[in-house]
């Protein structure tokens, strides 16, 4: 899918210097645009800080929790190597969380409004746990993407619980949800961020944008 020189310079994008820039509890502390950005959004618990995590390689870069729901902010962090920069987000997680409906809804209207203001945004990683399929809030974010007409990529996660049986008839099911969305990248990504597979394919795509 990539040459050996892509997938080497998004392993050294991704390992080079990374900078929290900034957790935004509202629409007032989000950063100003600087340079192109990739964001990651998905369920509460589908794994979002692990992936982010794998990613760039380290294991406390993005928080892992326990306890879904518990990452209520946008999380702004800056890869930078050589001449290259790439801003990552961490969007809050949707669908469950442990904390008043009000709270819930307000998360949820701030990433919207980031998804649809942000000319610097130029994918987002969609995560599903292959587990449970694409659901309800899913497809939500989906018609809002393709409402924003902003790109974005679906990742299917923790593929290490599943056989491959079960992951190609995910994988399938999946194919023939996101044919029906014009914003979509027209190929999955299957990953596992505790065995590592996928990862290197998702960080090439990604530094495709730095």
């Amino acid at each position: 899918m990539y040459e050996d020189a892509e997938i080497e310079k998004a392993r050294k994008i991704f390992s080079g210097e990374c900078k929290f820039i900034a957790a935004a509890l509202n629409s007032n502390a989000i950063p100003p645009e600087e340079g192109n950005e990739v964001a990651f959004a998905g369920r509460s618990n589908v794994g979002k800080s692990s992936l982010v995590n794998a990613l760039t390689n380290r294991k406390t870069l993005a928080r892992t929790s326990q306890t879904p729901g518990r990452t209520r902010q946008l999380i702004f962090f800056d890869l930078i190597y050589q001449s290259n920069k790439l801003r990552l987000v961490d969007l809050p997680g949707y669908g469950y969380a442990k904390a008043p409906k009000k709270d819930i809804q307000s998360w949820t209207s701030l990433t919207v409004k980031y998804l649809k203001g942000r000319p610097s945004l130029r994918t987002v990683c969609l995560l599903v746990d292959c587990r449970r399929g694409i659901g309800d809030f899913d497809k939500l974010i989906m018609n809002e993407l393709d409402k924003a007409a902003v790109s974005w990529i679906l990742v299917l996660t923790k593929t290490d619980k599943m056989n491959i049986e079960e992951i190609n008839k995910i994988k399938d099911v999946s194919n023939k949800v996101i044919s029906k969305h014009p914003a979509a990248y027209p190929e999955i990504i299957m990953t596992s961020s505790l065995k590592n597979n996928g990862i290197e394919i998702l960080r090439t795509y990604l530094a495709s944008f730095a």
